[in-house]
């Protein structure tokens, strides 16, 4: 349950900047998305920064493994007061229906499980390759992934770090939109098989510094919703055994995701705790 003890902020600024970018929200290159900054009160950003679980904390779940080198918390109740009223006003009716006159999809629901999203923190040598997410709902069964909302909570971030959010087109021959992750800056786009996005390059920040984002996913009620696991892609210039790494890895995920809506398998026993294992054993060797 979100907590309700802060009143959640005041969204007047994003709705304006939502309203004001939906033409060019639905012809931008290389699919529908828009870029917002300075969402929202600066207080409530940095409070919500100083919130964020310490790295190593047993609140992250460990997305550790070829594709990926990022931490996850999807327990809203293990979040500070300020995370919490973040994420209360960014699935309240409110700004549900700005979305929806943003993005002309009707219908769109918050999800409060924060299936996949939530908290995302990744460190030095963080990367997520470049994919299209999973397509529907690990548990509610009817709900077709429709819009990704991104919120980054970062401390002062150097571009040099690397970390910056690409926009890949459909065939993935080029990155076509590079997107800084700045501080109190909100990227929304839509979420379809071809909407290939991610920051491949490991980054170089320092061992102080992390690269943090809140994550909101939103749905429709389907019939027959898409299903598709996350499909990651090599970029060009990727070599031969990179490009068979990621697609092992791939098949691998589709495997556990296939496994994981009928025997409703959560991230947080099992995997995650395998992969943290697997990550403090490397760091030992290093």
């Amino acid at each position: 349950m979100l907590n309700e003890v802060l009143p959640p902020p005041e969204l007047s600024n994003v709705l304006q900047q939502m309203d004001a970018a939906a033409a060019d929200f639905k012809t931008a290159p290389p699919y529908p998305h828009v870029v917002l900054d300075n969402v929202l009160p600066a207080d409530l950003v940095a409070a919500a920064i100083s919130e964020f679980p310490a790295p190593g904390s047993s609140e992250w779940k460990n997305y550790v493994h070829v594709n990926e080198r990022k931490f996850g918390n999807t327990r809203v109740d293990t979040w500070g007061p300020h995370l919490q009223a973040i994420a209360h006003a960014l699935t309240s009716s409110a700004f549900c229906y700005g979305l929806e006159r943003l993005t002309d999809i009707t219908g769109l629901l918050p999800d409060l499980s924060m299936d996949g999203g939530g908290l995302h923190q990744s460190l030095r040598g963080g990367h997520l390759n470049v994919h299209a997410d999973f397509t529907a709902h690990h548990t509610n069964k009817t709900w077709r992934r429709r819009v990704n909302v991104l919120l980054y909570l970062t401390d002062d971030w150097d571009p040099a770090w690397g970390g910056a959010l690409e926009l890949w087109d459909r065939d993935m021959s080029a990155n076509v939109v590079t997107i800084n992750p700045v501080r109190n800056r909100m990227v929304v786009f839509t979420t379809e098989v071809d909407s290939f996005h991610g920051h491949p390059e490991p980054m170089t920040c320092p061992d102080d510094a992390a690269r943090r984002s809140l994550a909101l996913y939103y749905f429709t009620n389907e019939t027959k919703p898409i299903m598709r696991s996350t499909n990651f892609r090599p970029v060009p210039g990727d070599s031969g055994a990179k490009r068979a790494a990621i697609a092992a890895d791939r098949w691998a995920l589709r495997l556990y995701d296939l496994a994981k809506r009928p025997l409703k398998l959560s991230d947080d026993k099992g995997v995650s705790a395998l992969l943290g294992r697997v990550e403090r054993l490397k760091r030992r060797k290093g």
